[in-house]
């Protein structure tokens, strides 16, 4: 027997990890499923907030390389041919990305002043708004 395969509904991120790399992953995920069709949220909590907020923004993050900061890493993917963090933020947006980010996230992590990324959309609300907005043949996955 053949399997098929099936599409999931929709893809709902929560970004909790504030990592360069796992943000960065988050936003390859997002952008790729946006891409195919699949429609996306992102939820961005704890850490992970600074990457959809004003300057320094996802500058802002650690780098999972000892020493190296997330501008370097982002650099050193762009030498590589791997797309840079700006690009996939601009293309999650272009293509129709959500993007949420936690109130107690931003409470949490002392960001509750920060503006949004200038171009981003951003809503700030709430874990019970993100589990709403989901979809119960979609994918929920924590990064």
């Amino acid at each position: 027997m053949a399997s098929q395969n099936k599409q999931i509904s929709k893809l709902s991120l929560v970004v909790a990890g504030g990592s360069f790399e796992k943000v960065h992953y988050a936003f390859v995920m997002a952008s790729g499923a946006a891409a195919i069709g699949i429609p996306v949220t992102m939820f961005f909590t704890m850490g992970a907030c600074k990457a959809v907020l004003d300057a320094p923004g996802w500058h802002d993050l650690p780098s999972e390389l000892s020493g190296m900061r997330a501008a370097d890493r982002d650099e050193d993917f762009e030498e590589k041919g791997v797309a840079t963090m700006d690009e996939l933020i601009e293309s999650a947006a272009e293509l129709g990305v959500t993007f949420m980010v936690c109130e107690m996230g931003l409470r949490a992590e002392g960001l509750e002043d920060r503006e949004p990324r200038p171009g981003l959309d951003l809503k700030r609300t709430g874990i019970v708004t993100f589990l709403n907005d989901a979809d119960k043949d979609g994918q929920i996955v924590y990064v």
